[in-house]
């Protein structure tokens, strides 16, 4: 069978060489909804690759500032300076870190200073903190899910532009009462090239859905952490609040 595919491939090709088809030709003879099957492919690789750029430079971005940001507010937290803690996170703002980290510190410092229930500020933090997780969630989860439909819809997009390439193969077999592979070299190609175009959409748009996903999973982890962490700062200056009255 494998046999049997090479040989025809082969006999296409030689064919091909003969008519003497190139790009231009093979998109002259294309009918309208191949050319539209080609177009949109197109699109979905620019969106793709323009949600690929943007996503590199967000998660490179929160990557490289926090690594600046934690040793700098770790050290501020260590001298119970809360208010120089939220201005260094304000310095930070592109870190997934520093966006939730200065949400808890805010609220905790607002419920500090009213200290209308005690012990109330620690969970009013912990709710906005996770409120702030959701949203930096949401801002790095932004496109990504764009690059899984093109991923999974490409090769159907493809799909249907090698079943119109084929039908214009069997309408060239017809017109020129032939069933030679000069009558459906053209239409086959189409196909092929339509097929071709859609894995070359499809193909990297899963890479990298895979990749930004795994990225996000450990952005996840740090910011629980740090939630997790600055409770516990929290409980601990709480008691000794409560210790030193």
């Amino acid at each position: 069978m494998l046999l049997q595919l090479q040989i025809w491939a082969f006999l296409l090709l030689q064919e091909g060489a003969a008519v003497g088809f190139d790009l231009r030709s093979m998109w002259a003879q294309m009918g309208i909804p191949a050319k539209l099957v080609v177009v949109i492919l197109f699109i979905m690789s620019a969106w793709s690759i323009g949600v690929m750029i943007d996503r590199l430079i967000v998660f490179n971005a929160a990557r490289k500032q926090s690594r600046l940001f934690a040793p700098a507010v770790a050290g501020a937290l260590r001298e119970g300076k809360l208010d120089e803690a939220i201005k260094i996170g304000d310095r930070y703002k592109k870190s997934h870190l520093a966006k939730v980290v200065v949400a808890g510190l805010q609220e905790f410092r607002a419920h500090q200073a009213s200290s209308e229930i005690p012990g109330e500020e620690v969970e009013a933090s912990l709710r906005a903190l996770e409120r702030a997780q959701a949203i930096v969630h949401s801002e790095l989860e932004r496109g990504v899910a764009n690059l899984a439909t093109i991923g999974s819809t490409g090769p159907f997009v493809g799909l249907f532009g090698t079943v119109v390439g084929i039908i214009n193969a069997f309408q060239g077999i017809s017109s020129e009462k032939s069933t030679g592979l000069g009558a459906v070299a053209g239409g086959i190609s189409e196909a092929l090239v339509a097929t071709a175009i859609g894995l070359f959409v499809a193909i990297p748009a899963v890479w990298m859905y895979n990749y930004f996903t795994t990225r996000m999973k450990g952005f996840d982890v740090e910011m629980s952490n740090s939630s997790s962490e600055l409770i516990d700062y929290f409980l601990k200056r709480a008691q000794s609040k409560g210790a030193s009255k």
